[in-house]
């Protein structure tokens, strides 16, 4: 039975000497690393989010060049990072076999180098310049002229 499973997390830990360190193993969770961490001061029941972050520190066996993975090393990874390390976990621990393989063969996809192809950039014709007011300026544009979904309220004289 494998009980240990290796990980390519999507952008990876930057220790203090700014080194990236992508590449880890997962082992599987056992019922107290799962129940241990209830017991810590810090965490106020099992729908806190903290206790994520101690439990994932307990089965990271290595993460790149580190000696030692804590909830600091943890708390400190992107967010995308963390998303795919409870993802993976979750797998590994509550999948299926076909899960499991599935989940392994995505990670090799992604892991394999790919070569671009430059496509060449076609000129730009010169834009007009046209006064615009502060306000439209303000205003984030996307592409295709649609407004962000996530925008600030002008404030107007309370």
């Amino acid at each position: 039975m494998k009980t240990q499973y290796e990980f390519l997390l999507p952008r990876g830990y930057i220790d203090e000497a700014g080194g990236v360190h992508r590449r880890g193993v997962m082992r599987l969770a056992t019922a107290r690393d799962e129940l241990e961490p209830l017991r810590d001061p810090t965490i106020s029941g099992p729908d806190d989010p903290r206790l994520t972050i101690l439990v994932l520190a307990r089965v990271i066996e290595s993460l790149g060049d580190l000696q030692l993975v804590t909830a600091h090393e943890i708390q400190d990874l992107f967010a995308v990072d963390l998303a795919y390390l409870q993802d993976f976990y979750g797998v590994i621990n509550f999948g299926s076999e076909e899960d499991i393989e599935a989940l392994l063969a995505a990670q090799e996809q992604v892991q394999r180098p790919r070569t671009v192809e430059e496509q060449p950039t076609p000129p730009t014709a010169p834009v007009a310049e046209e006064e615009s007011s502060e306000e439209e300026l303000a205003r984030p544009v996307r592409a295709g002229g649609r407004r962000a979904a996530i925008e600030e309220i002008p404030q107007t004289g309370r």
